[in-house]
């Protein structure tokens, strides 16, 4: 996902791709420590998704609040 593609989105849609992004990683850790994890990098992939997405909602907070 792209930060682009984020920027687009309203607070409340970025709000629970963060809820959703954080349960994928919770799962991904789950599924690693069962050894059933068979790619690995799919773990930095979520983390960085979150870190954009809480990126641009910050953003967007601050944004709102400079109004």
């Amino acid at each position: 996902m792209k930060a682009s593609e984020l920027r687009g989105k309203d607070t409340a849609a970025l709000e629970k791709e963060v809820s959703d992004l954080l349960r994928a990683h919770f799962n991904l850790r789950m599924q690693r420590a069962t050894q059933q994890l068979t790619n690995h990098s799919q773990l930095g992939k979520t983390r960085r998704d979150i870190a954009r997405v809480k990126t641009v909602l910050a953003q967007k907070k601050k944004e709102g609040a400079a109004k």
